[in-house]
Parts: C-alpha cells; sequence; structure tokens
C-alpha cells in the first residue's frame, strides 16, 4: 500500500471515529506500529490530525487542560448528573467499605445513598462532612486541598488509599476517550484517582454525556478498568471497550 493511501485511510478512519487506537491502525491497514506511528506523526505535523498517546484523534474531539471550579461544574447537566447519581447510589449495599471521589456528581450521589451499613473513605471534604451528616462512619484522606475541585490530593493522600482494599469506588472524570481513556487536568488528581482505583473491587466513573471525546492532561485509567454510568452514550463505539450504563 502506497504512503499516500495509508494516510488517506487514516485521516477517514480518524475523522469517522472521532478517535483511533494505534493497534486499531495496525489491523486496518496490515502494518506495523513503528509504520503507524509515523505515519501519525507526518499527518499531525501536516495539521491534518491530532496525535496521542496510544493512537490519534481528529481535530475537532476537544482537548482541555483548564479545570473549571465547583460553582462552574455543578451548573453543567445538572439533570443529568442527578439521575447518574441515584442511579449510582443504588448499587450500595451492606459491608460496602467504598471510596467516594471528590466531585459534584459523586456528591450528588450522597442524598440518594441507602441507610445501610456502609463505611466510606473519600478526599472530598464536603462529602465527608455530608456523609457525617447522614449517620454513614466516614474517613478523609490527609493531603493538600485543592481548592478548585474541594480535593485533598497529594503524595500522602496516595499512600494512604493504597493501603486500603475498598468493595467499590465511584470516580469522577474531566474527559472519556478511545484512546486516552479517563483524564483529568490535574496530575496530582489524576494519581489519586488511579490509586483509589488499583485498590478497589470493583470501579465506577459517574460521567454525563459532555465527558466523551473529551481529553485531559493526564490519563488516570484506561477504558476497562472501570464500568461507565452515563445518562446516554452517543457513540456507540465505546460500549465495545468498557460496560456503560445509561441512565436517561
Amino acid at each position: 500500500m502506497l504512503t499516500e493511501e495509508r494516510h488517506s485511510i487514516i485521516t477517514d478512519t480518524v475523522n469517522t471515529r472521532k478517535s483511533v487506537t494505534i493497534a486499531e491502525l495496525c489491523r486496518i491497514l496490515d502494518v506495523s506500529a513503528s509504520t503507524v506511528k509515523r505515519d501519525l506523526n507526518i499527518l499531525a505535523e501536516a495539521g491534518k490530525i491530532t496525535k496521542v498517546r496510544g493512537g490519534a484523534i481528529s481535530l475537532d474531539e476537544s482537548f482541555s487542560a483548564v479545570e473549571k471550579n465547583v460553582e462552574e461544574k455543578s451548573a453543567i447537566c445538572t439533570e443529568e448528573k442527578t439521575a447518574i447519581a441515584a442511579y449510582a447510589a443504588s448499587l450500595v449495599e451492606n459491608g460496602d467499605f467504598i471510596f467516594l471521589d471528590a466531585g459534584t456528581t459523586t456528591e450528588k450521589m450522597i442524598e440518594f445513598l441507602p441507610q445501610k451499613d456502609v463505611t466510606f473513605v473519600t478526599n472530598g471534604f464536603i462529602h465527608a462532612k455530608k456523609l457525617a451528616q447522614r449517620g454513614f462512619r466516614v474517613f478523609i484522606t490527609g493531603g493538600e486541598i485543592k481548592a478548585a475541585t474541594e480535593a485533598i490530593i497529594g503524595a500522602e493522600c496516595v499512600l494512604t488509599l493504597k493501603n486500603y482494599n475498598f468493595t467499590k469506588c465511584f470516580m469522577g472524570t474531566n474527559g472519556i476517550s478511545l484512546t486516552a481513556g479517563f483524564t483529568t487536568p490535574d496530575v496530582n488528581e489524576a494519581r489519586v484517582k488511579s490509586a483509589a482505583m488499583e485498590s478497589s473491587r470493583r470501579s465506577y466513573i459517574l460521567a454525563d454525556h459532555s465527558k466523551f471525546d473529551e481529553i485531559s492532561s493526564a490519563t488516570f485509567a484506561q477504558l476497562g478498568k472501570a464500568s461507565v454510568i452515563t445518562d446516554r452514550l452517543s457513540n456507540r463505539k465505546y460500549a465495545e471497550y468498557t460496560s456503560i450504563k445509561e441512565v436517561m
């Protein structure tokens, strides 16, 4: 296959699917990973695609390293977040030992939680207060407070989480991508999320539809590492990579 033909196929595939992995392109083109990587570099330099770790995304797939504050996030997709939170809360069972991530959708879960024998660990200090007010046993991680997201982050938080064995964790995310997985703008926050998921038997990502086909600076897990709870899924391709529950 001529180089020009490969480039045309790659560009068309990326634009059609919005994102594609190197492994997928190897199968489509029947060439080596090194050839695909070289082609992606050329196409990215030509401004036809955006090259990311593990593959490529179309130019219209959104990339953002900017972190909205809690007030801004709370005003986005409120009905969708409520429906997602209500379903997520229904998954909580007697005897669970749960990590609840800081975030606006995970915070909404608290009002829907059933009165059961459940213990929570959280890096959200607002979450900890609300959980305690509901009568749950709750532990809060140590570390540095990040004002914008009202989350506790840092090395102390990561080390604490590695010592736990959670039955479930409920996580927020800034972006979900076929190539980049689950992402967040803050590397330190990504480390906390990764540590919690690695210490958990089951992991759930709570994300409204606006988070799909979005990429941020730091990947904290690949798609297959967690089930996704969302309001609706437009790109059915994601269902090939992980379990997705639509609640609206």
